[in-house]
């Protein structure tokens, strides 16, 4: 054997261990040092069937958008409720508003892991992310029949327990889908479904509690229920025929889309999206509660979670938009509609913010950039109580929003592999950053307005706290990047792509 033959066995032997998958491992690396894109026609058709491929699944994924606004309605309708009876039909006192709001989070909290897992194993998000969906447009409908404040506090905890399975599941289904390099674009698109809900929202419940008071004889507070709810139902059934499975499991795409969709995963790991090393060097297929043991004793992935949580106590103004928007003086209907603009220029701000990050591969200094930004509009809210500068504040607030999604797009790259560990870290970070909106919603307190002098003062501190733990999160990557690049150098070959920073 010579010594190239030897070299090239030797780093076969490194790479791919011996399992079940090892032969299909070798044919892949041999076809790589002779032409990696040969079984796709050469380099210049597999970009032509690369770039169909990303067509088809983009046009496919788009639904989630829609499906995120109602998500974010049928969760925040209660805000604008409040606006036109809520509280006082339902007799609600003191704290009970709040602990409405925060009680969703706790059921949200506690269903994300689970439903992910799941999903992982089930492998069928075209049915599981509907399902879950009618059930929880169902549970929307049902607030609308609650006449205390015992029935609104069940609908609610039950409405996050099954809301929980989409925000994680669309995480997970996108990194199943897109190479690090293209999750910034596809999430700020994902995540602009959140932030157009606040803007559509507005509207619409300004629409329906205008006009439908009475009607029927039910309070225009309940038709804001039943309207959306069943919009929701609607929609799922829909999304059925719509969404994409995972590549291995999508029946509408050929198989050699197929296999350049998983290869396209491979590449950009090092490793195949089904295959994992073990400590022994050995690739082999791991159950998701091997994935949640990995995850859990990740101490980066709580730190992450930390880190999200505190921003997501800053964003807690989210919630209470109506009612800051309330501040300025305007009368019901002006002040929804008002709530409209903020958002919709948030919405612009994290496409064009994510699409930079993507080109640029970089993270931490555009979360930065925006997150600072925000403090600004805080620190305006704080200053002054004249409208025009309080108007520009709430602006400012909102495309911190933009800062938010680059974050959670930073969470998708850097626990990639293997994919059961993925699935359980998206859910476990996004789980335990609903904290934030549990604790967050009792940072608006009634008697701390109408300047929320204290409520903006907590928001400048934990958004300060996050950049500050981000930014030790960022020294954590350049080590790992420092320690791939330093075993490169050492062994003569690649290791895998590096985390972007």
């Amino acid at each position: 054997m010579s010594d190239i033959e030897k070299h090239q066995d030797n780093e076969h032997d490194h790479d791919s261990p011996r399992t079940s998958n090892s032969k299909h491992q070798f044919q892949f690396q041999s076809k790589e040092t002779e032409d990696p894109d040969a079984e796709f026609g050469g380099t210049e058709r597999r970009k032509q069937l690369e770039k169909k491929l990303l067509f088809k699944v983009d046009m496919r994924m788009s639904i989630m958008i829609v499906i995120y606004i109602l998500n974010y309605i049928d969760r925040n309708n209660a805000g604008a409720a409040r606006l036109r009876g809520f509280e006082a039909d339902l007799g609600l006192k003191g704290t009970e508003f709040a602990t409405l709001l925060s009680i969703l989070y706790v059921g949200y909290i506690i269903m994300q892991i689970p439903s992910n897992m799941f999903l992982n194993w089930i492998g069928k998000p075209s049915w599981y992310l509907p399902a879950c969906m009618v059930v929880w447009g169902v549970i929307s409908v049902l607030t609308g029949i609650t006449h205390n404040f015992l029935g609104a506090l069940l609908t609610r905890f039950f409405l996050g327990f099954i809301e929980a399975a989409f925000f994680p599941g669309a995480l997970f289904l996108l990194s199943k889908w897109y190479k690090r390099d293209e999750l910034g674009l596809r999430t700020a698109i994902l995540y602009c479904g959140n932030i157009i809900s606040n803007a559509f929202g507005a509207l619409m419940a300004s629409g329906i509690l205008d006009s439908m008071q009475g009607k029927l004889g039910h309070a225009a507070w309940r038709w804001l229920f039943y309207i959306e709810g069943a919009l929701t139902i609607a929609v799922a059934v829909i999304a059925i025929f719509i969404l994409p499975d995972f590549p291995s499991t999508t029946r509408w795409i050929s198989d050699e889309e197929r296999r350049l969709a998983m290869r396209r995963m491979e590449e950009d790991a090092g490793v195949g999206d089904e295959v994992q090393a073990d400590a022994d060097g050995q690739q082999s297929k791991q159950g998701p509660f091997h994935g949640l043991y990995l995850a859990v004793t990740d101490i980066w992935v709580w730190w992450f979670a930390l880190m999200l949580t505190s921003q997501t106590v800053a964003l807690s103004f989210n919630a209470y938009f109506p009612t800051l928007s309330a501040t300025m003086g305007f009368n019901r209907t002006v002040t929804l509609l008002l709530c409209a603009p903020p958002f919709i220029f948030a919405a612009i701000c994290a496409f064009t913010l994510n699409r930079h990050s993507d080109k640029t591969g970089e993270r931490f200094y555009h979360a930065v950039f925006s997150l600072s930004i925000g403090i600004l509009g805080f620190v305006i809210a704080i200053s002054t109580m004249n409208t025009a500068a309080r108007y520009i504040s709430l602006f400012l607030m909102a495309q911190s929003y933009a800062g938010y999604v680059v974050i959670i797009t930073w969470m998708s790259g850097s626990f990639p592999r293997p994919p059961s560990k993925r699935a359980v870290a998206l859910a476990l970070i996004n789980a335990f950053s609903q904290l934030g909106n549990v604790s967050g919603s009792y940072v608006w307190p009634s008697a701390w307005g109408p300047t929320y002098r204290k409520s903006y003062g907590i928001c400048i501190a934990t958004s300060g706290m996050a950049i500050i733990m981000a930014w030790i999160f960022r020294r954590h990557l350049q080590k790992l990047n420092s320690e791939m690049e330093r075993e490169e150098k050492e062994t003569g070959r690649p290791i895998r792509k590096r985390y972007l920073l």
